[in-house]
C-alpha cells in the first residue's frame, strides 16, 4: 500500500512520513522542489531508514502542475501540508484564498485518481467557540463561524479551507473519502532544524527569551500521537466522512514552564517563574505582533473533547508533560537550545 503525505518539508509530515515507515508502508510525500528531497530523507533517517520506500514528488500546493503524477497508483492522501499563520497578516484574503485554493487542488486530483481516502490536517480551531468568551468542554459538531469579525485570519482561513473540502466532498460521486484532523498545539521532538513551527514556544521558555508566561492555556499533542491518529483515521471504515479532534491535556503556560523544571532540572533555569498580568500583555501586544493573537485567550479555559478518537479510533495520547519534556530534550540535543544552561 502506497500513501502520499503532503509537504514532506513539514514538522508534522515528518513523523506521518516516520510512522508509515515503521508500519511497513511506501510512501511518496511532496516537496517544492525535488532538491529537497535530501533535507527529508535526512530528517526520516534520524528515526528509521526509508530503503527504497520513500520516493518525491515535485508539486507545489500554489500551482496544478504536478499533482496528477503525485497522486498516480497511491492508496490513501494524507494532506498535512498546514502553514502555521502569520500573526502581521492583516488582510484576511492573503491566507483564506490560498488555504481553500491549497485544498481544493489536492482534492481535485485525488478523486480524479480514485484513491481511497484523504485525511486532511484542520485545526482545533475550526471546532471552537468564536470569541473564546465563553469556557466549557466542546466536540466536532462545533463549527467556527468564519463571518464573526472578531476571528483572526489565520482563524478564519482554517476553518473555511475545511468548509470547503466537505462541501466539495459533498458533490463528489466517487469512491474517495473524506476525513479531517483537528489538532491542538503540536509539540514534541524534532526531526531537524529546518522547520521548528509551534516548537519555538519552548525554546523560548528554554532560553528565557519570554519575561514571564502570559496566562494561557494550550490543548498539547505530541506531533507522534498526531501522526498516529492520521493513520488510524487513514484505516478504519468508520473514519469516512468524520472530523477527529486531536488535542491533549489542557495545560497552562506556567505548568508547562513548571514541567519543564521538574523534567529538566538545571537544564531549565531560565525557564521563568513569574505569571505575567493580563494587563502587561496586553501593554506588550501593542508592540510585538506575535501576541496580538493571543490577547483574546488570556485566562480562558477552553478546551475540546477527544471522546470519538479514543472510542472510534483507539487513539491514546500521551501525557502533556511528558510531551514538553521531550520536546525541550530534543531542541537541546539538536542544539537549537544551547547545553550549556546546566553549567556553573
Amino acid at each position: 500500500m502506497k500513501v502520499l503525505v503532503t509537504g514532506g518539508t513539514g514538522y508534522v509530515a515528518g513523523w506521518v512520513i516516520v510512522e508509515l515507515l515503521r508500519r511497513g508502508y511506501d510512501v511518496r510525500t511532496t516537496v517544492r522542489s525535488l532538491d529537497r528531497a535530501g533535507a527529508v530523507r535526512g530528517a526520516v533517517e534520524t528515526e528509521i531508514d526509508p530503503g527504497e520506500r520513500l520516493t518525491f514528488a515535485a508539486a507545489d500546493l500554489t500551482r496544478d502542475e504536478g499533482w496528477d503524477a503525485a497522486v498516480e497508483g497511491v492508496d490513501h492522501v494524507l494532506h498535512v501540508a498546514s502553514p502555521l499563520g502569520d500573526e502581521r497578516t492583516k488582510d484576511p484574503q492573503a491566507l483564506i484564498g490560498p488555504a481553500r485554493d491549497r485544498t481544493l487542488r489536492v482534492l481535485r486530483a485525488a478523486t480524479a485518481a480514485g484513491v481511497r481516502r484523504v485525511v486532511m490536517t484542520s485545526a482545533a480551531n475550526a471546532a471552537s467557540p468564536s470569541s473564546y468568551a465563553e469556557e466549557g468542554v466542546t466536540d466536532e459538531t462545533l463549527w467556527t463561524d468564519p463571518a464573526d469579525p472578531a476571528l483572526i485570519p489565520y482563524r478564519r482561513s482554517k476553518t473555511i479551507a475545511e468548509r470547503a473540502a466537505w462541501d466539495f466532498m459533498a458533490a463528489h460521486r466517487g469512491p474517495t473519502t473524506l476525513t479531517t484532523i483537528l489538532p491542538g498545539a503540536v509539540f514534541g521532538p524534532i526531526l531537524s532544524t529546518g522547520n521548528l513551527g509551534s516548537v519555538r514556544i519552548v525554546e523560548r521558555l528554554l532560553t528565557g527569551a519570554m519575561p514571564g508566561t502570559p496566562r494561557i492555556g494550550l490543548e498539547i499533542v505530541d506531533v507522534r500521537d498526531l501522526a498516529d491518529l492520521h493513520i488510524r483515521a487513514m484505516l478504519a471504515p468508520e473514519a469516512a466522512g468524520e472530523r477527529f479532534l486531536g488535542t491533549g491535556d489542557f495545560t497552562w503556560m506556567s505548568e508547562m514552564a513548571q514541567a519543564l523544571r521538574d523534567g529538566l532540572g538545571e537544564r531549565a533555569r531560565k525557564v521563568p517563574r513569574r505569571q505575567l498580568p493580563d494587563l502587561l500583555v496586553r501593554g506588550m501586544a501593542l508592540f510585538d505582533p506575535s501576541l496580538r493573537a493571543i490577547t483574546v485567550s488570556l485566562g480562558r479555559r477552553n478546551r475540546h473533547s477527544t471522546e470519538k478518537a479514543k472510542r472510534l479510533l483507539g487513539w491514546q495520547p500521551r501525557p502533556a508533560d511528558d510531551t514538553v519534556v521531550d520536546c525541550a530534550r530534543s531542541l537541546i540535543a539538536w542544539g537549537v537550545v544551547p547545553d550549556t544552561m546546566g553549567a556553573s
